[in-house]
C-alpha cells in the first residue's frame, strides 16, 4: 500500500524543484507540450503542459515505475487590463512557494504580491482533491486556474 505522507511529501518536493524552482525544461513528451520533471530515488514526477498566459496540463507522480498519483489544471488571465501572463508567474511562484517550505501542496492560502493578492481553496487531500487559485487586482479575479487530482488506481 503505497504511503500517502511520503507521496505528499515527495509531490511537494517535485513541485518546489521544478516549476516554482525554475527546473530545467525536459523533451517534450507529445508534440507541443511543455515538460520539467524531477526524480528522487523510486520516485518520478512529470508536469507536461499546453499554452503559455492560458494554459492546460496534466501532473504525473510514478512509484517503482507505475503510475500512482495525477493533477490536471487549467488557467488562464481573465482580466488582462489587470494582469499578464509574466506578473501572474511572479506571484504564483512567490505564493506557492510559501505553501510548499510548509510542507503542503494543498488546503488553501491566501498570499499578497504587489502584482496582486494569490487566493488558494482546495477541498480533499493528496488522495483525492479540486480546487482553484485566482489572483484578485484591485477587487476584481484577474487570473484563475481550476486543478483536480488524487490516486491513481488500477
Amino acid at each position: 500500500m503505497l504511503d500517502i505522507a511520503k507521496l505528499n511529501e515527495f509531490i511537494v518536493e517535485a513541485k518546489a524543484a521544478t516549476y516554482v524552482g525554475g527546473g530545467a525544461p525536459r523533451a517534450p513528451c507529445r508534440p507541443g507540450s511543455h515538460d520539467i520533471g524531477y526524480d528522487g530515488g523510486d520516485w518520478r514526477y512529470l508536469d507536461s503542459y499546453f499554452g503559455g498566459t492560458d494554459f492546460a496540463g496534466q501532473e504525473v507522480v510514478w512509484f517503482a515505475g507505475e503510475p500512482v498519483w495525477a493533477m490536471n489544471y487549467f488557467g488562464c488571465v481573465i482580466a488582462r487590463e489587470l494582469i499578464n501572463g509574466d506578473a501572474a508567474g511572479t506571484v504564483i511562484k512567490a505564493a506557492l512557494s510559501t505553501m510548499y517550505r510548509e510542507g503542503r501542496f494543498l488546503g488553501g492560502l491566501e498570499f499578497d504580491h504587489p502584482f496582486g493578492r494569490y487566493i488558494d481553496h482546495s477541498d480533499g487531500g493528496c488522495a483525492r482533491f479540486s480546487g482553484q487559485e485566482c489572483i484578485v487586482v484591485e477587487g476584481r479575479r484577474a487570473y484563475v486556474l481550476d486543478y483536480r487530482g488524487g490516486l491513481v488506481i488500477p
